[in-house]
């Protein structure tokens, strides 16, 4: 009886393990591959497994000595190449496992696997083939495998396809090479459907809810903040009449959002029908960076501080004044909100200027509404903060209109528009070179205009039209605590403190002539700087001491003779985003490492005004002749690489040949660093091959 037992179980069993194997042959794993266009001829390869209830599927591991981990193998025809290596998008659930005596990752229900790829081809068919293993509470099944393909295909300039041959894929049949000469031919024309149109531009709603932040964000930027105190004070005077009130704090609302989309419509529509992608940078870089309108918004906000001081009252002449008191009933003064909209659109263009940079670049590739409708999206959020500090006066009609508390209200504002305003004078000493404006210079009107605020606050100064202070409110006191902690916050500056805080408002760190180094030993900036002679090096200066170059095929020279990939920054003297970067993401130690360690670092500045030799002069398409460094490597980031905006950070080898996606403004140093690492490591995979 116990022997019949025995041999039950046994068949049992064997049925079981039977039954178990065909059932993981079908139903417990199934999968699905798809492709997506990432960026610039690359794709992610997107593959999808979905898991049996019950059952877990191994992560990519790998386990020496442990369960089988889940791995891929791709086929990648002549012309495609992996960038990096796959990776899920689902985190894996993590244990520790007493059987295999080592934490392992599963996953559960599904998940999704990306692997990204670069064409130098028309299109081209990869092969995967995935290996897993499943496993319940009980028991697991043997491993199984599946082989996939999916087509990949974007069309390319003619220039572009020929260089990535040469490059990219030198192995090409000559009948491949026929292909790509047909399909890239100018009387070859590739059809894209309107959901391959949206896969390559991204989710519309996606961009819309980006402007959307970008435009809230932009109240905090250093040339949009100082505007609010202009809209409180022009709409203060008009708030008795509250009816009036709203439609014009309404009206200025509108006003600024047709500012900003009607002149981007129209400029798209006029790019496009002219084909002149460069015109249209050219414009807003001279908008953002130029001498006279980056001067001319400084002399504006000393005017408007001086006003604020009592120095003299800012008002329009009398028979200008009694004209349009004539017309209010009529015109309800629109003429003067529409100026106001007209100099916050002006002004705050140094700081927008990037963003919308950004949001105009997807028209060059085929979006013609996106840009307009994101732009719009931009603008409504913009204008919203503004349309309501314009209400929030006319509500207040109750309160008195003068005295002592909004003198002192406007004097705090004064010192605020002296301080912020110097941003427009620093951007063109820092695109032109004038050396006035030096980070320390800087931070010494900072630090004096704020120690003044505090003293204000607390009593000791007083202004011509301020009412005797017999006592110190909390309020008041709470800003002066506050201004003073600010200038506390703000001397370590003066010796090279890198104050991440306020990097989007100062001078490069490069500027500084005094910097005491974390080693102890005093040094200057010029000491620390590059140690050998590079061109344009002795206008131009890296970040922390780092040595590098401004020239692109300098620094590819450099790199072949290193064996070192290239770190390519594409910035600009008046982008904060930029300083932000520097100051808080390239400043940690590890970044810095890295950077000195694996890279050549080349920093190719967008808005320098410094006109180099006619040797290095360049002609675009329009045949206009760039004969500035900035102009030149604005072309060249917008012909290369389709971007206008900085900062903008490519890894590449001393060919040009990227080695993984690039990479915009983000604030997160552990991506940052997992980035270059990764760039390091497709360098040193593409050297070996």
């Amino acid at each position: 009886m116990m022997r019949f037992i025995k041999k039950l179980f046994f068949v049992l069993t064997l049925l079981s393990g039977i039954s178990m194997l065909a059932y993981s042959q079908s139903n417990l794993v199934s999968w699905k591959i798809a492709s997506e266009a990432s960026g610039d001829k690359t794709f992610d390869i997107k593959i999808t497994a979905s898991i049996a209830p019950g059952w877990h599927m191994y992560d990519l591991g790998p386990y020496e000595n442990g369960p089988n981990a889940t791995t891929f193998i791709f086929t990648l025809p002549n012309g495609v190449t992996k960038v990096g290596e796959i990776s899920s998008i689902e985190k894996p659930i993590k244990v520790d496992d007493p059987m295999f005596g080592m934490v392992i990752g599963y996953y559960k229900k599904s998940v999704t696997f990306v692997q990204k790829v670069k064409l130098a081809v028309p299109k081209a068919t990869v092969e995967v083939m995935v290996e897993w293993m499943t496993c319940d509470d009980t028991s697991c099944t043997p491993p199984d495998d599946h082989t996939m393909k999916i087509e990949l295909q974007a069309p390319f300039l003619a220039s572009e396809v020929q260089n990535a041959t040469a490059q990219e894929a030198p192995g090409l049949t000559q009948e491949e090479s026929d292909e790509i000469a047909a399909v890239s031919s100018p009387d070859s024309e590739v059809q894209m459907s309107a959901p391959e149109r949206a896969t390559r531009g991204g989710s519309l709603w996606a961009m819309i809810i980006e402007a959307i932040l970008w435009g809230f964000a932009a109240l905090l930027t250093p040339c949009v903040f100082p505007m609010v105190p202009m809209t409180v004070s022009f709409f203060i005077k008009g708030s008795e009449d509250k009816a009036r009130g709203r439609f014009r704090a309404i009206m200025y609302g509108v006003f600024i959002v047709l500012l900003y989309t009607v002149p981007i419509a129209a400029i798209i529509i006029i790019t496009r029908l002219v084909g002149g992608d460069a015109v249209t940078a050219d414009i807003f870089n001279w908008l953002a960076t130029h001498w006279l309108p980056n001067i001319l918004f400084f002399l504006v906000f000393m005017a408007f501080a001086a006003s604020f001081f009592g120095a003299f009252e800012i008002v329009m002449p009398s028979k200008l004044v009694n004209k349009s008191d004539q017309q209010a009933s009529k015109r309800q003064g629109l003429g003067g909100v529409f100026f106001l909209a007209l100099t916050l659109v002006l002004v705050s263009f140094s700081c927008t200027g990037p963003i919308v940079g950004t949001v105009l670049i997807k028209s060059t590739a085929g979006e013609f509404w996106t840009p307009i409708i994101t732009m719009l999206a931009f603008s409504l959020a913009f204008a919203l903060p503004f349309m309501i500090f314009a209400l929030f006066p006319s509500l207040l009609s109750n309160i008195p209109q003068s005295g002592g508390w909004l003198n002192s209200v406007k004097v705090v504002l004064g010192f605020i528009e002296v301080a912020l305003g110097f941003k427009f004078l620093s951007v063109a000493d820092q695109v032109y070179h004038w050396g006035l404006l030096d980070r320390e210079i800087y931070l010494a009107i900072w630090i004096v205009c704020f120690t003044l605020l505090g003293f204000y606050l607390l009593g000791k100064l007083k202004f011509k039209h301020d009412s005797d202070l017999q006592h110190i409110g909390v309020f008041r006191l709470v800003l002066a605590i506050a201004s003073f902690s600010f200038v506390v916050y703000m001397i370590p500056g003066m010796w090279g403190a890198p104050l991440k805080g306020l990097s989007g408002y100062l001078p490069p760190i490069s500027t500084q002539d005094f910097v005491i180094p974390t080693d102890g030993s005093r040094t200057t900036q010029t000491e620390a700087a590059s140690t050998y002679t590079v061109k344009y090096g002795d206008f131009l200066k890296l970040p922390h001491g780092l040595s590098g170059f401004f020239d692109l095929e300098e620094a590819q020279a450099h790199a072949e003779k290193v064996s070192k990939p290239v770190f390519v920054d594409f910035t600009g003297h008046g982008c904060v985003n930029c300083r932000e970067m520097e100051a808080r993401v390239w400043s940690d130690p590890r970044v810095l490492e890295i950077l000195k360690r694996d890279y050549v670092i080349c920093a190719l500045y967008a808005d320098d005004k410094k006109q180099v030799p006619e040797e290095n002069w360049v002609t675009n398409d329009n045949g206009k002749v760039l004969k500035t460094l900035g102009k030149i490597n604005s072309h060249f980031a917008l012909t290369r690489y389709g971007v206008n905006a900085q900062p903008y950070y490519v890894l590449e080898d001393n060919n040009g040949r990227q080695l993984v996606e690039p990479r915009g403004y983000n604030l997160d140093v552990e991506s940052f660093i997992q980035w270059l690492e990764e760039g390091v490591k497709a360098y040193k995979s593409r050297e070996q091959h």
